[in-house]
């Protein structure tokens, strides 16, 4: 009997070592449960179920498991706690990793969100470096998860703090709302990419405190490396990514940083001896720590607590000076004399400002490297949006140009890591420059031929002059535009670099064939989008002065604002509201973006677009006609309210025309209807069968320019067309609305799209009888046979399949009478232009 109890009590604590689990992966199909641990190699660190504090909630999660208090470094489920000790972890055999409250849970708290192998090749491992990774292959090498990619508050040695250039993921910390609560909280750890990078501290979007602007030249230790023998840190900026890492030079060492819930970051290391943290850098801990204490253009030393730690950089006086002799220097400084708007070629000169942390890069730029500090100021002071210039040594690449465009923020006196800022002044607060000196700096010459010089000099002047003439043309017919609405401003170049740190390209939203569009903030906070012409384009410098003639008389609620224009120089720039959702088609065709589009929200955005074509054709005081109706004009607000943009091709009818005619065919293959594709023609109704395609996308979530039937050569259009004579017209409908749809809606919607589309122009509604159909229950009629691509006319070439056709077809085409009678339009040859 006691025999049997002794082999009884072995196979119990056999099956407890076994489901406790201390080994160090978890294989595919495999799971542990609360009270079971996943235990590192050489068992630092250990993964399982835990809960913070006193709080009874229950977590998955990482930490120390070697050290006599528990440290928690990393938890999968922040804001989704379990209930009770029945959380269980599964590795899928599909290489992913779910987390449920329970065993009988259906929908996962938690998962890695990754699909890379097949059937059984994936393995989960905790590493030494407090890193969970996923693996795949049969070999197992190839990682395609990890936790150090979504930290927690807590980084590791090994973990990196930036962004990836080739997947675009960003990796930062964030803090624990409480030491009981480890839900993601106010503050965020995290890189900024733009310029030179720099660490930020944020209390939600609020920048709270900012570490020094990129550090290449590392000659000079870090403040808190008194002890820097056992780390060191790391800047990376290459074609994988931009990161910030530091790695344990002596592997007994436990060392990491943690972003507190109060919006401390603290740098510690494990003290074996007194059994706990200690901490060797800790920050914010003094004013001058925190994020733009005294203001713009000012100076914050943290050595001076009396009379004041603020003062102003050269040239500069406090905007408030009642409030800053009472020590409240957050309004910061001012240019001395207000009436002197601009400094620019006005003998003005360079202060420098000895060993600081520079100000925020987020409104600095690079000019180039391999450039001296003479060369450098050379360029600030070309340059009138130029307010102050540094030299850096990039990592022994060269020296580097950093310019600051507007106002300075967050400069610090900083004795270590320290670099001069030069401050432009006006010709009363210079130190005395010499204007000779300078002019040597532009002029030096490279001695080669002074013929050559002259030669590159002279076609140099004539391309400016002609682009010059060009741009004056433009001009004229805009500010006579503004003449007549004077609402219409216009912007300084300075102002819109400023806005956009020099068009960075971090504030690029995106390009079209004649433009680019780049995000921007005025100084009074406000948001723009800002259109920029593309250099030497012509046909987008008749676009942009029919954009500006146009939109500038136009109000609706939904047409995207011009808030105005700037042309100066080489620059043709149009100024628009920033709408924060971008383009329509991002959300459409997008997988994920489009779930976010239920049906509800889909007719609230068809019925917006509709409005706004009718305002065009109807309501407003020309009658216009846009001609590059696509998903990608329409552009979404924060509320995700349609507004159509880009009128760069839209045309205008008097008021008893009722079609034009252009030899000048561009837009985008199957939003163009075939009358204006073939022969030019464009009307009302053209703009009819692009809402028709809109609308037919919207409902279906797929694009025009695709094939839906291999087998019968079925564009979106004919797609639909053939499903609706079958009756299976819900068939088409986008599956990411299952739940949110209203059938009978959807249907009427289908209909009137596919009477939008309808081959014959007479057959189609105007946009009047469109929106009426779209708000009422009126009977519509059945509809005919749509239009291009797809008809027996349009089907003769598969040139125009592709985008583009010629002149042979072309004339094939008219050779066919069911194609030709109702047009009288020249032969012409056309090809597919998207334009901007």
């Amino acid at each position: 009997m006691e025999s049997a109890k002794l082999v009884l009590l072995s196979l119990l604590l056999f099956w407890h070592q076994t489901c406790s689990g201390s080994h160090d992966t978890i294989a595919a199909n495999e799971s542990i449960s609360d009270g079971s641990l996943v235990i590192s190699r050489g068992g630092r660190f250990a993964l399982g179920f835990f809960s913070p504090g006193s709080s009874s909630y229950r977590y998955l999660g990482i930490w120390y498991h070697d050290i006599g208090e528990q440290t928690v470094v990393w938890v999968a489920n922040r804001n989704d706690p379990i209930t009770g000790t029945s959380g269980i972890l599964t590795g899928h055999g599909y290489c992913n990793l779910f987390l449920y409250s329970n065993s009988s849970s259906k929908l996962p708290l938690w998962s890695a969100n990754v699909s890379a192998g097949s059937n059984g090749t994936c393995v989960a491992q905790l590493l030494d470096s407090g890193n969970f990774v996923l693996k795949e292959g049969a070999s197992k090498r190839i990682t395609v998860w990890q936790s150090f990619d979504y930290p927690s508050d807590t980084v590791l040695p090994g973990m990196k703090i930036g962004l990836s250039r080739r997947t675009g993921l960003s990796s930062f910390l964030t803090s624990w709302r409480s030491e009981d609560d480890p839900g993601i909280g106010n503050f965020s750890y995290k890189l900024k990419p733009s310029a030179s990078p720099q660490l930020f501290m944020y209390q939600g979007t609020i920048p709270y405190c900012r570490g020094a602007p990129w550090q290449w030249e590392r000659s000079v230790p870090w403040p808190w490396e008194s002890n820097h023998d056992f780390f060191n840190d790391t800047f990376d900026n290459n074609e994988d990514g931009i990161y910030y890492s530091t790695a344990i030079m002596d592997s007994s060492v436990y060392m990491r940083a943690v972003v507190d819930p109060s919006g401390i970051l603290k740098s510690m290391t494990w003290d074996e001896g007194d059994g706990r943290w200690k901490a060797f850098y800790a920050s914010p801990k003094q004013k001058c720590d925190f994020y733009g204490t005294c203001g713009p253009n000012s100076k914050c030393d943290p050595s001076i607590v009396f009379p004041y730690e603020c003062a102003c950089l050269p040239g500069y006086e406090p905007r408030f000076p009642k409030k800053w002799h009472l020590r409240d220097g957050s309004g910061g400084c001012v240019r001395k004399r207000a009436e002197a708007t601009s400094i620019c070629g006005e003998g003005e000169g360079f202060v420098r400002v000895e060993k600081v942390k520079l100000p925020d890069t987020s409104a600095a730029v690079w000019v180039g490297l391999g450039t001296s500090k003479l060369n450098c100021e050379g360029e600030c002071r070309k340059n009138c949006a130029c307010s102050a210039y540094a030299t850096i040594d990039i990592g022994g690449k060269g020296i580097g140009c950093l310019q600051w465009h507007g106002a300075m923020m967050d400069t610090v006196d900083f004795p270590l890591r320290a670099y001069d800022l030069y401050v432009r002044v006006d010709a009363l607060d210079s130190s005395g420059f010499v204007e000779f000196k300078l002019k040597i700096s532009i002029i030096v010459p490279s001695v080669v031929s002074v013929w050559i010089v002259i030669a590159l000099l002279a076609y140099l002047w004539l391309r400016k002059w002609k682009k010059r003439r060009e741009t004056s043309e433009a001009t004229k017919d805009i500010k006579h535009s503004t003449t007549i609405y004077p609402e219409l401003p216009f912007f300084n170049l300075g102002t819109i670099q400023a806005a956009t740190n020099n068009f960075s390209p971090t504030t690029k939203l995106g390009q079209g064939g004649f433009a680019l569009v780049y995000k921007g903030r005025l100084p009074n906070g406000q948001e723009i989008a800002v259109k920029r012409l593309s250099a030497n384009s012509r046909q987008g410098l008749e676009q942009f002065r029919n954009e500006v003639l146009l939109i500038a008389k136009l109000q609706h609620r939904n047409l995207v604002k011009l808030h105005g224009c700037c042309i100066e120089e080489e620059e043709q720039m149009l100024i628009y509201e920033y709408l924060p959702n971008r383009s329509l088609d991002l959300f459409l065709f997008d997988r994920k973006g489009g779930t976010v589009l239920d049906w509800t929200r889909r007719f609230s955005i068809i019925v917006g677009i509709a409005r706004g074509i009718l305002y065009l054709h109807q309501d407003s005081r020309f009658r216009i006609i846009h001609r590059d109706l696509k998903t990608s004009n329409i552009l979404l607000d924060g509320e995700l309210n349609p507004k159509i943009s880009d009128f760069g091709m839209a045309m205008i009818l008097e008021a008893d025309q009722v079609h034009g005619k252009t030899a000048s065919i561009g837009g985008t293959y199957g939003y163009m209807s075939p009358e204006y594709a073939v022969f030019g023609k464009f009307s009302e109704k053209s703009d009819v069968f692009s809402f028709g395609v809109i609308l037919l996308e919207m409902i279906t979530g797929k694009k025009i320019n695709r094939v839906y039937s291999e087998d019968d050569n079925l564009n979106l259009i004919t797609y639909v067309w053939e499903r609706w004579k079958e009756e299976k017209a819900l068939e088409v409908v986008d599956s990411s609305m299952e739940g949110s749809l209203n059938a009978q809606e959807v249907l009427k919607c289908i209909q009137i799209g596919l009477l939008c589309v309808e081959e014959d122009v007479q057959d189609r509604p105007n946009m009047s009888m469109t929106v009426l159909m779209l708000n009422t229950a009126m009977p519509l009629p059945r509809p005919k046979q749509p239009g291009f691509p797809g008809t027996s006319c349009f089907n003769k070439s598969r040139g125009a399949a592709e985008g583009s056709f010629s002149v042979n077809e072309g004339q094939e085409w008219f050779g066919n009478p069911a194609c030709s009678d109702s047009f009288d339009g020249p032969i012409i040859a056309w090809s597919h232009s998207a334009a901007g």
